[in-house]
């Protein structure tokens, strides 16, 4: 096939490209450019006065003239008509693919080019910003403009520091619990650790009177002797929480040791193999699973004498107001709201909590199946709802806390047949209520610190770190009716009765504590306050003497006058206290006298003459002074 004339140079071997020209390209249509340059660089060539443009992609700014003009387009027409017939003779297949790759080619620059002025405007704008905050901070500095290289990557350190900061610091305080995270931390002084906490009013009405000696709650426990404290645990009451700070989070001279894996903790006595704590994280349930106040109190002697039947004790040991038999066990205990503790335990049997191993003995033996009925037949009571939880009439959930904390041989134990069920129910609430007040120690879930408070007082120890109120339980959790919340307290009624009281209790005890502590350290202050004036008079003086020492033939003329200034104060000084204490007599003998006898105008003359006198002699010693 004849080839037309003007294509014969297209025929020729390519053009070697001259030193320093631009170098070989992949895209087709920049390759046919470059051959184009260098053909107009030919002498005699058609396009020897084009004007070349620009590479592709590139631009020669907002403001400059077209890229193309008339000359160009006329050289790209003829480059066109030359390459025409050669892209003829290639395949299909070719062609469409040199098509595809010049599509790319311009799209993929033309997005190079757009993201590299995105990055280098928005790295521009960041660089002024950064730098302006900078400069504000850190005080006169070279600007954003005139910055070196050093000072840009100097910046760019300090920001990435300053947010590796606030990460860790996120890490390792997350949320509000470092106090220094919080504004009042800075702007108000540290708040009291024992306020309220359940949003109450910081003053307390007392609603029941107790003595001196049923607040003044101070025990003098013997870790090293033969002291126990026995943890009497109802449930649902937070007491394993309580346990765990018992073996855990209490500063003692030997800790107790807690292996990995085991509940129970080995908690004995300095240099001896005994415990001192009686409790489920420590023993075990030696008396039984949730033992009672009634198995407790015949149950541990036996256990720490090592005795196992319990029946060699004299039954004294029931009796809690017998002090002088039970003088080493301290029994402390945790009480909560009567409905929270009633729902809570309701949860735990959904999930199938039982509580079969528990023994209920009282006077020697477990009760029978006629008076310890159970609610339910299978194997446990999982899924039951808060109806049928609460129509079973011997649940022991109603009134727990009560039958636990009383003595039960004083009403027959489980026979509910001894008396009637009022004169049973006033016999069991008098009980525990006398029990616990007469208990070393007792605390509430509701007041985590304050329960916190008053057990350090009580036994001087100290927790190494402070409880923590949780207002969120699954009991909160649960949203009952008003209707359905009455009849939990009308199922609970010694509960709640019982529940007021120790709350009175309680906050009274802690009130008295600290107005204790606050007149301690009021008299302390005092104490040291004296002892630093004493200590400022005694330095003055023998800074006086020893520069009459130093210095004895200056100081002989006025030896005489200082010995007659302290003959004169000491005078002052006892007529002083003399008229004080006749003083003082006078106006007892005349308060004693006022309802008897009239004062007469010439005692009263006298009394003034004293007091007068009186003022005479303060006022000279503070002219002397």
């Amino acid at each position: 096939m004849a080839l037309p004339a003007c294509a014969a140079p297209a025929l020729r071997p390519p053009l070697q490209p001259e030193r320093g020209a631009p170098a070989r390209t992949t895209c087709p249509r920049r390759h046919s450019r470059v051959e184009a340059e260098l053909a107009a660089s030919r002498p005699g060539s058609v396009a020897a006065s084009v004007r070349a443009g620009p590479p592709r992609g590139v631009s020669l700014g907002f403001n400059s003239q077209p890229l193309l003009d008339e000359p160009l387009k006329a050289s790209s027409s003829l480059a066109g008509a030359v390459r025409a017939p050669l892209f003829a003779l290639l395949p299909r297949g070719r062609r469409r693919r040199m098509r595809d790759l010049r599509r790319r080619w311009d799209l993929g620059s033309l997005c190079r080019a757009l993201l590299t002025r995105g990055l280098a405007a928005l790295g521009h704008s960041l660089k002024h910003v950064l730098g302006a905050i900078f400069s504000k901070i850190f005080g006169p500095l070279a600007s954003v403009g005139n910055m070196d290289e050093k000072s840009n990557k100097l910046l760019l350190a300090l920001v990435m520091l300053f947010l590796f900061a606030v990460i860790v610091l996120q890490y390792v305080c997350p949320g509000t619990e470092c106090q220094l995270l919080r504004l009042q931390a800075f702007t108000s002084p540290m708040p009291d650790p024992y306020r309220s906490e359940d949003e109450s009013s910081a003053r307390f009405l007392p609603h029941y009177n107790f003595s001196r000696s049923d607040l003044l709650r101070k025990v003098d426990f013997d870790i090293k002797g033969d002291d126990l404290i026995v943890f009497l645990h109802i449930q649902k009451t937070g007491g394993t929480t309580f346990g765990r700070h018992l073996v855990r989070n209490i500063q003692l001279e030997q800790p107790c040791e807690c292996r990995v894996g085991q509940k129970k903790c080995t908690c004995h006595r300095p240099g001896k193999r005994e415990t001192w704590l009686f409790s489920r994280f420590s023993t075990g349930w030696s008396c039984g699973l949730h033992a009672d106040w009634t198995e407790l109190t015949s149950c541990v002697p036996a256990v720490v004498d090592g005795k196992r039947d319990a029946r060699l004790r004299p039954s004294r040991w029931r009796i809690f107001q017998s002090l002088d038999a039970a003088r080493n066990f301290h029994y402390i205990t945790i009480l909560r709201d009567p409905v929270s503790r009633y729902l809570s335990e309701w949860r735990h049997v959904q999930r199938g909590a039982t509580w079969k191993a528990s023994l209920h003995v009282c006077d020697g033996r477990p009760p029978t199946s006629e008076e310890l009925p159970s609610c339910y037949t299978g194997d446990d009571w999982s899924g039951c709802p808060l109806k049928e939880f609460m129509d079973c009439p011997y649940n022991l959930a109603n009134n727990r806390q009560v039958r636990m904390l009383s003595d039960l041989t004083l009403v027959g134990c489980y026979n509910l047949s001894v008396m009637p069920e009022k004169q049973r129910n006033k016999v069991l609430l008098e009980s525990a209520k006398s029990n616990l007040k007469h208990m070393a120690f007792f605390g509430l879930t509701e007041y985590q610190r304050k329960t916190q408070y008053l057990f350090e007082k009580t036994f001087n120890m100290n927790f190494i770190s402070p409880f923590t109120q949780y207002n969120t339980t699954r009991a909160s959790s649960v949203e009952i009716s008003e209707e359905i919340q009455k009849r939990i307290e009308g199922l609970n009624f010694l509960d709640m009765e019982l529940y007021s009281y120790a709350k009175d209790l309680f906050l009274q005890r802690y009130q008295f504590m600290r107005q204790k502590d606050h007149q301690e350290a009021r008299r302390k202050r005092q104490e040291q306050r004296k002892f630093l004036k004493g200590r400022i008079l005694q330095t003055h003086f023998q800074s006086q003497i020893q520069g009459q020492s130093q210095n004895p033939s200056q100081n002989q003329s006025q030896n005489a006058n200082l010995n007659a200034t302290q003959n004169v104060t000491q005078n002052l000084i006892q007529n002083l206290i003399q008229n004080l204490t006749q003083s003082s007599s006078q106006n007892l003998s005349q308060k004693e006298n006022q309802g008897s006898q009239k004062q007469n105008p010439g005692q009263e003359q006298s009394d003034s003459n004293t007091s007068n006198g009186t003022n005479d002699y303060i006022g000279s010693v503070e002219k002397w002074r």
